[in-house]
């Protein structure tokens, strides 16, 4: 279950702010991908738990820690894994670093519950827990 997954991003410079550094909103963006490419990466996509299942994998808690800042064209990789599976969610864990100097840049976790097209929480898929 704490199989770690490893996305590289560039920061363009739309990801950064007046300051000219990545706008704290973006990490969040950078956080869904990386999740995604997790799951994915154990043959697992959002597609098939949205279209063929029906579910939805919302997210019911985001926290993010900031410790020093992306700017323009760094190479951040975000290290993603999952932490805890409960009987309805995920928790998924990131560290985003400066992939050239490993400097740490950020400590995220978020908190995902499975849910039906009524909006309830179902218990999570038992092939999607086995590959998980």
């Amino acid at each position: 279950m704490n199989k770690e997954f490893t996305h590289e991003v560039r920061v363009s410079y739309r990801d950064t702010d007046q300051m000219g550094v990545v706008y704290y909103a973006n990490y969040f963006a950078w956080f869904e991908v990386a999740r995604t490419e997790l799951l994915r990466s154990h043959g697992i996509t959002y597609r098939t738990i949205e279209k063929e299942r029906r579910l939805a994998l919302p997210a019911v808690e985001v926290h993010c820690k900031y410790k020093a800042p992306a700017r323009y064209d760094d190479i951040v990789a975000i290290k993603t894994k999952i932490t805890e599976m409960k009987n309805t969610s995920l928790r998924f864990e990131y560290e985003v670093f400066n992939k050239e100097s490993n400097e740490l840049l950020a400590t995220a976790s978020s908190t995902h519950v499975f849910i039906d097209e009524n909006r309830r929480p179902v218990r999570i898929p038992d092939d999607i827990r086995k590959v998980i």
